[in-house]
């Protein structure tokens, strides 16, 4: 949804309607995952992909179609149909699309939800009968939700809608023997906030920079915290992290790792991590060190379970020596803890 939202605005903000194409199941080696997708108008513009380029055609074709009639479509493109083969599905795998034109109401949603970093869901009805189809039920980790006319439908559609959200993940059920709806469930942009601004930080930044992160980094030492070091950063603050941490938005995407073997700088960074729903948070230091982290989080009435998130000594064991090798066991150990929860 994030590759195609500046698309979409624009064109609906200039009063273009908007097909939207969403990879609803994969089976076999389908070229992009559950939850992909494209976006489209009737003058030729396109945003996004749902299959690498293979089916993109047919399904603008029908973008269009969707566009003229309001009407939404379940398209199915597999290695045993013909149409498959004629649009270069060659590859084994098989997936069905969803096309729909989008409404005002979930673009709106889709927004406020980015921009306030929370996790939410569309549950949309894509496959039953005329007066259903399309259908949407939009909810949030907050608990808002619009959408859906029907008591009892809404109630099926939330409750269902409610568990994707919770795991995590896109997903495809059946309300009834003719009735299913797909789950679209997006999280927040996956987000690094590094403590501390020494040779490990810039390394770990570029890393994750790379694999998709929003990256921040804090130090309360401008020797450290400064643009020349880390001109690649989306968010540089020279600030103690009881202040800084008052400018950042935590999430089930955050992940923090603490580098400055300082309690005066990490020690209020990582309490407070601990206390969040940031899915990771990591402190640098031997097991003596972490030993003697414990007993001061303890002291000051840090429950036990909060203190056993943490993972110290940080990073997967890899025998890293240098601060680029230590960087890439804390970045596989982040990308490991995340990807266990999905």
């Amino acid at each position: 949804m994030r590759e195609i939202l500046d698309d979409v605005t624009r064109w609906m903000r200039n009063g273009e309607a908007v097909a939207v194409a969403t990879v609803v199941q994969t089976w076999g080696s389908a070229p992009r995952g559950v939850g992909s997708k494209m976006a489209l108008t009737a003058d030729n513009k396109i945003s996004g992909s749902v299959s690498g380029g293979c089916v993109e055609g047919a399904v603008f074709e029908a973008g269009l179609e969707v566009l003229a009639s309001g009407t939404p479509q379940l398209l199915h493109f597999g290695v045993a149909d013909e149409t498959a083969w004629e649009v270069g599905l060659a590859c084994g795998g098989t997936i069905e699309v969803f096309v729909e034109r989008l409404s005002p109401q979930v673009l709106a949603f889709w927004q406020e939800a980015t921009s306030n970093e929370r996790a939410f869901a569309v549950g949309t009805i894509i496959r039953g009968d005329a007066n259903l189809l399309g259908q949407q039920m939009m909810l949030d980790e907050e608990a808002h939700n619009s959408g859906i006319s029907g008591v009892g439908l809404l109630e099926a559609v939330q409750l269902l809608t409610r568990e994707a959200l919770v795991g995590g993940q896109p997903k495809r059920m059946a309300l009834s023997s003719n009735v299913e709806i797909f789950a679209d469930v997006q999280l927040p942009q996956p987000q690094l906030i590094v403590i501390g601004g020494g040779h490990i930080a810039i390394a770990l930044t570029q890393l994750a920079k790379i694999i998709g992160y929003r990256t921040v980094v804090i130090d309360p030492r401008s020797a450290f915290a400064n643009a020349e070091r880390f001109p690649h950063v989306d968010q540089l603050i020279a600030k103690w992290p009881a202040e800084a941490l008052k400018e950042i938005v935590f999430s089930r995407s955050t992940a923090v790792a603490a580098l400055t073997h300082d309690p005066k700088i990490d020690d209020k960074a990582l309490v407070a991590a601990l206390q969040s729903n940031a899915f990771y948070v990591g402190a640098l230091g031997s097991q003596k060190t972490h030993a003697q982290r414990v007993l001061r989080f303890t002291e000051a009435g840090l429950d036990a379970h909060a203190i056993n998130k943490m993972h110290a000594p940080i990073g997967l064991e890899i025998s890293a020596r240098t601060p680029e090798e230590i960087a890439l066991a804390v970045m596989a150990e982040i990308v490991k803890i995340r990807n266990a929860e999905k």
